[in-house]
This record gives C-alpha cells, sequence and structure tokens, in this order.
C-alpha cells in the first residue's frame, strides 16, 4: 500500500515555474515507478510524465517535453515534477501516481488527491 500526497501547486504567471512534490509513505515506494497525470476542467485526465523505480528511464508527453522534468529520490520517498516556461495551457489539477511504467493510467494503482495549478496569462 502507498500513499501520496501533492504539494507545490499554485498560481504562476505565463512563463514562470513551479515545482510539485509528491511524497508516498510506505517502504515499497521504490518498488513503483511513479507518473504524473493532470485533469483540466471539462477534459479527461492526460498523461505528463513517468519515471522508472530506478530513475534510470523517464517519459513526457509531446506536450511538455523540454520543459517539465520528472525526478524521484527514493531515500526521501518523494518523485518531483520541475516546470518550466508554463503556458495557460498547463492549468490543471496535477495528480502523481504509483504503479507500472506507463502512459496509461490504467497501469498506476495508487493516487493523489491532485494539487491544482493555475498558469495565467
Amino acid at each position: 500500500q502507498v500513499q501520496l500526497v501533492e504539494s507545490g501547486g499554485g498560481l504562476v504567471q505565463d512563463g514562470g515555474s513551479l515545482r510539485l512534490s509528491c511524497a508516498a509513505s510506505g517502504r515499497t515506494f521504490r518498488s513503483y515507478a511513479m507518473g504524473w497525470f493532470r485533469q483540466a476542467p471539462g477534459k479527461e485526465r492526460e498523461f505528463v510524465a513517468a519515471v522508472t523505480w530506478s530513475g534510470g528511464n523517464t517519459d513526457y508527453a509531446s506536450s511538455v517535453k523540454g520543459r517539465f522534468t520528472i525526478s524521484r529520490d527514493n531515500a526521501k520517498n518523494t518523485v518531483y515534477l520541475q516546470m518550466n516556461s508554463l503556458k495557460p495551457e498547463d492549468t490543471a489539477v496535477y495528480y502523481c501516481a504509483a504503479g507500472r511504467y506507463s502512459d496509461y493510467s490504467a497501469s498506476y494503482n495508487y493516487w493523489g488527491q491532485g494539487t491544482q495549478v493555475t498558469v495565467s496569462s
């Protein structure tokens, strides 16, 4: 069992940066790949980024590649999402998830409650 708590969301201007954190409880954190997903109002949840259990491999949605960076610190049971050059279309609730390395939400067994990111133009 893994419990996930996101933090770091907020309001930022177009072109700004934020770093999201996701703290996990449970000794099995390092057994799981971790992913970030987001959901904007009226839209389906979409994949943002994923990292393998070791941190050795990462994957990104094309819309965020080159702007966002996912990383993890297994000693701290935490995964991060560094978001640079933010755009209004990045506005969404961001969720972290633990499961199998994939860009499909169904591959992830555990989810956090989400953190709101709002980018103003």
